[in-house]
């Protein structure tokens, strides 16, 4: 198991002035960092992996795409862009040495159709993903597409709607990353879903149902951690926490609050939380 720290907590742009957050994280422990994908171009996320390398560290992705490029819209020039716009992020990726790019990049995010999800909708989604899949092939990077919580997406809400998705694309570049806080919301059972779908989850995200920090909240975390281990997983436990350091940013997932009174108590209490939890059900 490698334990990593999403940088959405401070930027949607991680470049050189981000790389003394970076050096901390990697004082207290961690294996490396999640890196978003979205601006900058090919020389931004080379010498960000350039940087990661020097420390010895390695990471993962997270990004998303919008209604301009949605993977599920009816418009087939639309859904090109979509697969225009995936490409370029697993080159990115690629350029980093990002291991798996994960989000909600299935469809369009915090675009509603007004209706409620159509079987056309996801076979479109799924025809953009096998295309993505394929393409991230070449380059090694695992997708793992995220069920979102009903009030940022109407698609895809729960594990079960995301494994329908990876069988109908059925190939072994495209898994799918387990998000407490979205489960903590939309499953009936975190365990019970983290059992059902062991041969699917690739990426898992650490975050409390408060978007603070972990093991602060009301997730059922024993559930989750004895699940994991239960099921054998030792990939990434990645933290997903969320401030309005980045004010654009908190304004458009609606972040209103700092769930802290010290930002970096998310990495530093974390890392410690994820530990001892992880140790307990070893």
């Amino acid at each position: 198991m490698k334990l990593g720290m999403n940088m959405l907590l401070w930027t949607t742009f991680v470049n050189e002035d981000y790389f003394p957050h970076i050096e901390k994280i990697k004082k207290v422990g961690y294996d490396g960092v999640e890196i978003p994908i979205g601006d900058g171009d090919a020389k931004d996320y080379r010498k960000v992996g350039e940087f990661l390398k020097s420390l010895d560290m390695t990471c993962t992705a997270v990004t998303s795409v919008f209604e301009e490029e949605n993977p599920a819209s009816p418009d087939a020039k639309i859904r090109q862009k979509g697969v225009d716009a995936l490409k370029w992020r697993i080159d990115m990726a690629a350029e980093m040495g990002a291991e798996v790019i994960g989000g909600p990049y299935h469809s369009a995010f915090a675009w509603f159709s007004g209706k409620a999800p159509t079987a056309e909708e996801r076979k479109w989604s799924a025809e953009v993903l096998h295309k993505a899949a394929e393409y991230a092939a070449g380059t090694g990077v695992i997708l793992t597409p995220e069920a979102l919580n009903r009030f940022e997406c109407y698609l895809f809400n729960t594990l079960e709607s995301i494994a329908k998705l990876l069988r109908a694309v059925n190939h072994p570049n495209l898994r799918m990353i387990y998000d407490t806080h979205h489960a903590h919301i939309e499953e009936k059972s975190q365990g019970g879903v983290i059992q059902k779908y062991a041969d699917l989850i690739a990426h898992v995200h650490i975050s409390e149902n408060d978007r603070g920090t972990p093991g602060t909240g009301q997730v059922q975390w024993d559930e989750v951690f004895e699940n994991l281990q239960a099921i054998g997983y030792d990939k990434w436990l990645t933290i997903e926490a969320f401030s309005r350091h980045n004010e654009e940013f908190a304004n458009g997932i609606n972040v209103w609050r700092n769930y802290q009174a010290d930002i970096n108590e998310v990495y530093e209490q974390g890392h410690t939380f994820i530990r001892n939890s992880w140790a307990r059900y070893a």
